[in-house]
This record gives structure tokens, C-alpha cells and sequence, in this order.
């Protein structure tokens, strides 16, 4: 327990023998239970994981007969923590890359209930542009500018990250079985806690590589899916959230920025293509092609703006740099490990 409250760490894992020991020896024993969810894994994982169960009765293990992929794996252990009224889970992938020393800044503004949510930031630690691998820094960082747009959490960064503590209530009031199930699970899960009006922290963590993990993912094929999730996702938000739930005239100039831009597009190739077989601009074009373009762009700052002002009071301040926290929560009494 912390703070009083039960907490919970949710271990995805697949095919992950070589750091799946590493990984739950690691988890701090204030920890109540540990569920590691085994997607389909065809190594040695399962074993591992039973044999350490013998020895640690906090752990259990969940197995998926199919895979379901990283977020189905950690909805089936945010299912089993919130039948079990665990008060705080956390999710520490089964590959050794959250940092146990960032623990308990993950868990305590969830745990002392100043946020319903905190993710780990890793962008902003440090020498992370050299730490973290370039394309998977930049890839992260449109990823993350997309997620403020469709989420309406402005304050956050980092949206890929899987270090997260989440609340009971939030496990409670979200439909979990709706939650997208790959690697756009968290940025799912962040509009959809947009929704219900959760507050959500950013946690400055710092950055793990190279611990021998394997990275599945393909940004060629993932930044293009992630996309058009976000962008389902943002009008879902905005229907449910300024329609059907509390009206705000913001809907309108979303919807106007995306006729005006759109209407651009035909005029700009209409342009060209006149310039190109005439070698002339023809006025009108022209003059429709600006209005279009300014109008659509004023139109869509002004939704943005009052989308912001809108979410403000979700916003919970950025917990300090890891290198910065008190030495009194650094120490082995107040963080031991297993």
C-alpha cells in the first residue's frame, strides 16, 4: 500500500523470457498484487512467470490462448485490478524499460488524489534526444502533437508511453472493452478520459534503452493507423463532450476550419494545373484559394483556443525532473525493492 490506498502493477508481456525475471523483481513491495498478462506468448515466459509466483504470492498470472496485442493485454489486467478495487494500477511492460525509481512518482498524484491519471514523459528528461532513438523520438513527438489535438489534454507530451498509474474510478466509469487494443491504446485512452472530464498528469521519467528489449513496433505502419485513430477519435470527443453532454459553440469553428481547409485543396490543384497549362493565375482562383486558407486557419486556431481554455482545470502541474525529487522518497525505507 501507499498512501493508504492498494496499488497494482499490470505486466503486458509477450515473448519476453529474457526480462520478464528483471521486470517483476523490480517491481517495489508496496506493491499489493502484480498481474502479468501473457499475450500468447511461445517462449519461456509462462514458466518464468510460475515459478516466480511460487516464490512472491502477489503475483498471478493471466494467459491470452490468442494475441490480442499490448493494449488487449493491459485491458485484461486493468479488468482484473478493478474487480479485485485495487485503489492505483500501474502498467510496466514486461521489457525492463520503466525506471522502479520513477515509481512513486507515477503513483502518488494518483494515489493522494490530486490526478485521476500521470503518464511518464520521457521527451523532456535530460539528454533524452540522444537517449532515445531518433526516429523513434520523432515519430513520438507528431504522435504526441496529434494526441493534444484529439485528446484536449494541451499539457501533456510523450503520448506513447507506457508508464501509467490510472484510479479506480477511472477504471470504473471508461469502457474498457472499447479502448483500441495495439499500440494506440494509450492515445484511445487518453481522449476517452477526456470524455469523463479526468484530470491527467505528465511525469518527467527517465528514458530506458538498450536492456536488450525488442521492439515490435514499425512507425512506417504505425504513425499512419495511430492517425486515423486520433482523428476518429477527436470527433467522437467533440460529439460527446461539446453536443450530447455540455454544449460549446467551439464544434462550430472545428467544423468550419475543416469545410474552409478542405475546400482549399481542390482550388490549389485547380491553381496549378491553370498555371501549369496557361502559365497564368486565374484571379478568382486565387482569391478563393486565400480566403479559404486564412479563413480555415483562423477558424481552426479559434477551436483550438477554446478547446484549451475549455480543458484548463484538467491540467495537473508537472511533476519536477527525476533527478530533483526529494531524497527522502530516493531512499531503500520508503522505496524497497523485491
Amino acid at each position: 500500500m501507499y498512501l493508504e490506498k492498494t496499488i497494482a502493477v499490470v505486466v503486458p508481456a509477450y515473448n519476453e523470457e529474457q526480462l520478464i525475471a528483471k521486470t517483476i523483481t523490480s517491481i517495489p513491495d508496496l506493491v499489493d498484487r502484480i498481474i502479468v498478462v501473457n499475450d500468447d506468448s511461445t517462449d519461456r515466459t509462462a514458466e518464468i512467470v510460475e515459478e516466480m509466483a511460487k516464490e512472491d504470492s502477489r503475483i498471478f498470472q493471466i494467459e491470452h490462448k490468442v494475441n490480442h496485442g499490448v493494449g488487449g493485454a493491459i485491458v485484461t489486467g486493468y479488468k482484473r485490478a478493478r474487480d479485485l478495487g485495487m485503489d492505483v494500477t500501474v502498467v510496466m511492460a514486461g521489457d525492463a524499460q520503466m525506471d522502479p525509481k520513477d515509481f512513486i512518482n507515477i503513483i502518488e498524484p494518483v494515489a493522494a488524489g490530486h490526478a485521476d491519471y500521470t503518464k511518464g514523459n520521457r521527451l523532456f528528461y535530460g539528454d533524452a534526444w540522444n537517449m532515445i532513438p531518433r526516429y523513434r523520438y520523432l515519430g513520438n513527438s507528431f504522435l504526441s502533437l496529434m494526441t493534444k489535438i484529439a485528446s484536449g489534454y494541451w499539457h501533456i507530451a510523450d503520448s506513447q508511453s507506457g508508464y501509467t498509474a490510472i484510479s479506480l474510478i477511472a477504471l470504473r466509469r471508461v469502457k474498457l472493452d472499447k479502448i483500441y487494443k495495439r499500440y494506440g491504446m494509450p492515445n484511445d485512452l487518453l481522449i476517452k478520459l477526456n470524455q469523463h472530464d479526468f484530470r491527467v498528469k505528465d511525469v518527467h521519467i527517465r528514458p530506458v534503452y538498450n536492456v536488450g528489449e525488442k521492439s515490435g513496433i514499425k512507425l512506417v505502419e504505425v504513425i499512419p493507423k495511430i492517425t486515423w485513430l486520433l482523428f476518429k477519435g477527436f470527433w467522437q470527443r467533440l460529439f460527446k463532450k461539446y453536443v450530447i453532454k455540455d454544449f460549446h459553440p467551439l464544434i462550430f469553428f472545428y467544423m468550419l476550419s475543416f469545410v474552409l481547409l478542405a475546400a482549399s485543396v481542390p482550388l490549389t490543384i485547380r491553381l496549378f494545373y491553370i498555371w501549369a497549362l496557361r502559365g497564368n493565375i486565374p484571379d478568382m482562383n486565387a482569391m478563393a484559394l486565400v480566403f479559404t486558407l486564412i479563413s480555415g486557419l483562423q477558424t481552426l486556431f479559434f477551436g483550438m483556443w477554446f478547446d484549451m481554455e475549455y480543458n484548463k482545470n484538467l491540467s495537473v502541474r508537472t511533476t519536477k525532473n527525476p533527478d530533483e525529487i526529494d531524497e527522502k522518497k530516493r531512499s531503500s525505507s520508503d522505496l524497497p525493492f523485491g
